[in-house]
């Protein structure tokens, strides 16, 4: 990838502020994602990295400031518009259907992707199209051979897996990634890691992650969230290096 194409501007978010009552969980956010890059973002528990993917996703709606996605602005869509435009999610919390199987999750991400309204499985299942779409996005994860199990019986890491595929079906513009490392032991961090690695080529990913071996490993850019506020944007080893980043994470992340 060109040094042009990697400056392509995927994701925009502009002075980005929400607040809950007397809390603001997000005071006025600048950031972006470029093409074919991973930007973390860090922060210790309640610093509104949460709050400010949902804000992204069109889960919820800030009080100012503005969001566009590949130069169209996009604040005045819903989450499942957005969806459609290309921004692909995971969840910090698992949001599959635990008792349909692998394959029948994946074909409801592929029917989102073209605008379908679910109605009965099985005649979604019928689309040779569909399942088509969906057997190559769980082949793209490592899932072909789990296809007919039930969500419910896979590990937690298989559970992530999937919702990648989910998202892949979708052939998103970018990824938000809240903590897909959640829970997974040093074997699925690391394999999850090295999927992550070749993924960016096909879509830039914002990542949510307190993995922080991971996020150095993967992030071209990093940025720290504290109390809402960003107060620092910059290199691993800008950000690794940096005061205000290592005194808030003093005692809670000292690799940092």
């Amino acid at each position: 990838m060109t040094e042009v194409q990697r400056s392509e501007q995927v994701l925009k978010v502009s002075n980005l502020s929400k607040s809950f009552g007397a809390l603001q969980a997000s005071k006025n956010i600048s950031l972006d994602l470029r093409a074919g890059e991973i930007h973390a973002l860090i922060g210790p528990n309640g610093a509104g990295k949460s709050t400010l993917i949902k804000q992204i996703s069109g889960e919820l709606r800030p009080d100012s400031g503005s969001i566009s996605l590949l130069g169209q602005p996009v604040d005045e869509l819903d989450r499942v518009a957005r969806a459609r435009m290309g921004l692909g999610r995971t969840f910090q919390i698992s949001a599959l259907a635990m008792e349909f199987t692998v394959l029948q999750n994946a074909v409801l991400g592929a029917l989102g992707a073209r605008g379908g309204v679910f109605r009965f499985l099985g005649n979604v299942m019928k689309d040779k199209a569909l399942v088509a779409q969906a057997e190559h996005a769980l082949d793209r994860v490592g899932l072909s051979n789990e296809a007919a199990r039930r969500t419910a019986d896979l590990s937690h890491g298989q559970r992530r897996q999937l919702e990648v595929a989910v998202a892949l079906t979708m052939a998103p513009k970018l990824f938000l990634m809240d903590e897909p490392m959640a829970g997974l032991g040093a074997g699925g961090s690391q394999a999850l890691t090295g999927f992550l690695d070749q993924l960016r080529q096909e879509a830039p990913i914002l990542l949510v992650e307190h993995d922080m071996d991971a996020v150095f490993a993967l992030a071209d850019r990093i940025s720290a969230l504290v109390y809402g506020e960003v107060i620092a944007t910059g290199t691993t080893d800008e950000i690794r290096n940096h005061p205000e980043v290592r005194r808030a994470y003093l005692g809670e992340e000292e690799a940092v």
